[in-house]
């Protein structure tokens, strides 16, 4: 973890390169989603985006440390919760974990709806 702490410097939060917009995060391909909320809160409002060939895994943050094997390191792996907050936690400790190709979704539920209006999903589908 300490490793991880340190490379968050002024240089790596100025650039914003561990950060990925929901639209941007859609258009990688073979990517996983890591949805780190409740369980609860997976029940009441569930992601699926096989349509654009991302994998979601629920995994709630305090499950991370035992589930992690869960997690490929050969794929980008995004981050989300629907306050942002879990979502670097998770990122910071995946990137302690030796985990390379992991960003945080800077987006809650709200923005996730606003991407996901019917012109994004015809274009998937064609």
């Amino acid at each position: 973890m300490e490793n991880a702490l340190k490379k968050m410097n002024l240089s790596f939060t100025g650039t914003g390169k561990h950060v990925i917009n929901f639209e941007n995060f859609l258009s990688q391909k073979d990517a996983v989603f890591l949805d780190v909320r409740s369980k609860e809160e997976c029940d009441t409002l569930r992601f699926n985006f096989d349509l654009f060939d991302i994998k979601v895994i629920e995994i709630p943050i305090e499950e991370l440390p035992d589930r992690i094997n869960e997690l490929p390191k050969d794929k980008l792996i995004g981050a989300f919760c629907s306050s942002k907050t879990r979502a670097a936690w998770a990122y910071i400790y995946l990137i302690s974990k030796d985990f390379e190709q992991v960003k945080w979704i800077s987006a809650g539920n709200e923005d996730i709806g606003a991407v996901l209006k019917p012109g994004k999903i015809f274009k998937q589908l064609n």
